[in-house]
C-alpha cells in the first residue's frame, strides 16, 4: 500500500491506537452501474447461507485467535458473547471474501468505532458503513444493513469487489470503499488501526473448507 509522509503516519497511528471513529469520513461507497454478470456474481456472494462455523473448536491457531482478539476488543464491545459471535462472523465473512480478518477489524474500527447501529450523514450503515444502494443492485428485500452478518457480508463482498477491480491494489480498493479514490488519508487510517491494534503474527488466513 503507498504511504503518507512520516508525520502523517504518526498521526494516523495515533487517532488509530486512541480508538477513534471516523465514520463522518467513512462508508461513503460511490454508486457505479454493474454489469449483469458481475451484479449477478456479487448477487450470489452475499446470498448464500453462512454455515455454522465450527472451525474455532477445532483449530488451536483460530482458538488462540479468537481469545486474543476478543481481549483487545472486550473495551469497546463488553458483552463478551456478542463479541464473541461477532468476531467469529468477521473471520469466516472475511476468509470467505478472502480477505485478511486484522484488515477487516482495522477498517471496521475507522469505518463505525464497532458500532452495530453506526449511521453516517450519507446514510451508510453498520459496522462496515455498507451504503444502502447496495441492497439494490445485489442485495433482495429482506436484506438488513444493520443485521451483523448481512452487513459483514455485503462489506466483505464489496471490499473484494474493489480488490478484484483494482487488481489487488489495497490502497485503491479501499479508497473506493470510502469514496475517496486517489487520497492517501482514509487507506492510511485503516492501515494504522490494522496494524498498530489488530495485527497478528501468528495468524494465516486460512481457507474455508
Amino acid at each position: 500500500m503507498r504511504r503518507l509522509s512520516p508525520r502523517l503516519l504518526r498521526c494516523a497511528a495515533a487517532l488509530a491506537l486512541a480508538g477513534g471513529c471516523f465514520g463522518a469520513q467513512a462508508g461513503n461507497q460511490i454508486y457505479e452501474p454493474l454489469a449483469a454478470s458481475v451484479r449477478a456474481a456479487l448477487h450470489a456472494a452475499v446470498s448464500d447461507q453462512a454455515p455454522p462455523d465450527t472451525r474455532f473448536t477445532r483449530s488451536p491457531e483460530r482458538a488462540r485467535w479468537l481469545d486474543e482478539m476478543s481481549r483487545r476488543l472486550a473495551r469497546r464491545m463488553p458483552d463478551e458473547a456478542g463479541r464473541l459471535e461477532f468476531l467469529r462472523a468477521v473471520h469466516y465473512e472475511a476468509t470467505r471474501a478472502g480477505l485478511d480478518p486484522q484488515l477487516v477489524l482495522g477498517l471496521i474500527q475507522v469505518e463505525s468505532g464497532f458500532k452495530k447501529y453506526a449511521l453516517s450523514t450519507a446514510g451508510a450503515r453498520g459496522y462496515m458503513q455498507v451504503m444502502p444502494f447496495w441492497v439494490d443492485l445485489i442485495g433482495t428485500s429482506d436484506s438488513n444493513l444493520f443485521h451483523m452478518r448481512t452487513n459483514l457480508r455485503f462489506g466483505c463482498t464489496i471490499l473484494r469487489h474493489y480488490l478484484d477491480i483494482e487488481r489487488g491494489d489495497l490502497f485503491r480498493a479501499l479508497g473506493r470503499y470510502n469514496g475517496s479514490l486517489g487520497r492517501a488519508e482514509y487507506p492510511n487510517l485503516v492501515r494504522g488501526a490494522w496494524e498498530n491494534n489488530w495485527s497478528y503474527a501468528l495468524f494465516r488466513v486460512a481457507q474455508n473448507p
